[in-house]
């Protein structure tokens, strides 16, 4: 089974991009994050062409989530609760008897403004919603643009951005709590080393060639699915190509 996430910086710009890529490499699953465009213009129909069900909830200009899948899906889910509250930002199936849990965490803005406290508190809403609804020994895969990169070879210059909003000790103490609650870093179980980014500023000139990158996108499973990962990568391609989102996509395969 091989999955993967993509913010796309709206789906409607970058979809020739997605298009290509699924055609190319032909994953089970991928998660879009940042499809910026409301439920009734989402191009669903350019995915069934190429035999891809889709599920999504999205709002005009801003934020967004969907998933991809060759396989359909079951009890989808909107949001947070009932209300479906925070709805494009979070969007859950099961597919093939494995809950798929796609994220697009809130980016915070600076750390001594309040949207890096209701981003904190978003987190702390989402641990909640881990524990209310799924449990740590089932198949979980969580995906998505969490806007925080974990550890210092995470980024570029951790000396310097420790502190700054994604590479924050409280956002990495949030984090934290995750992975105690059973989730695991799958791209960390096969790449240990550094300066592998999924996100590159569009204001940083040549910041792709420069190494000035973050790994703010993520897949993370819990030990039932963990532990049958066989590999993990990021392909730079996509942001390399004609008209790119500022991130790239993230990708892991499990021997199911």
């Amino acid at each position: 089974m091989k999955v993967a996430s993509f913010n796309v910086n709206s789906i409607r710009a970058r979809l020739p991009i997605v298009i290509d890529w699924l055609q190319k490499e032909s994953p089970d699953i991928l998660c879009v994050q940042e499809t910026k465009v409301v439920d009734a213009e989402f191009p669903h129909a350019a995915f069934e062409k190429i035999n891809y069900y889709s599920a999504f909830r999205g709002e005009k200009s801003y934020n967004g989530v969907a998933i991809l899948s060759k396989s359909s899906m079951e009890d989808i889910r909107i949001g947070f609760d009932d209300d479906e509250s925070e709805g494009s930002r979070i969007i859950t199936a099961k597919i093939n008897k494995i809950r798929i849990v796609n994220t697009y965490i809130p980016q915070g803005v600076h750390p001594l403004l309040r949207q890096f406290r209701e981003k904190l508190a978003w987190i702390d809403r989402l641990y909640g919603y881990f524990k209310l609804y799924y449990q740590p020994d089932k198949p979980i895969l969580w995906l998505g643009d969490f806007n925080i990169a974990p550890e210092s070879k995470d980024v570029y210059n951790p000396e310097k951005l420790l502190g700054s909003i994604g590479f924050h000790p409280d956002e990495h103490a949030a984090l934290q709590r995750f992975k105690e609650w059973g989730f695991t870093d799958v791209f960390r179980l096969h790449q240990p080393g550094p300066e592998q980014y999924t996100f590159w500023d569009y204001r940083v000139k040549n910041a792709i060639e420069r190494k000035i990158g973050w790994r703010v996108d993520h897949i993370w499973a819990t030990r039932p699915l963990a532990k049958k990962s066989v590999k993990a990568w990021i392909d730079i391609s996509p942001r390399l190509a004609e008209k790119p989102s500022d991130h790239t996509i993230i990708v892991a395969e499990f021997k199911m």
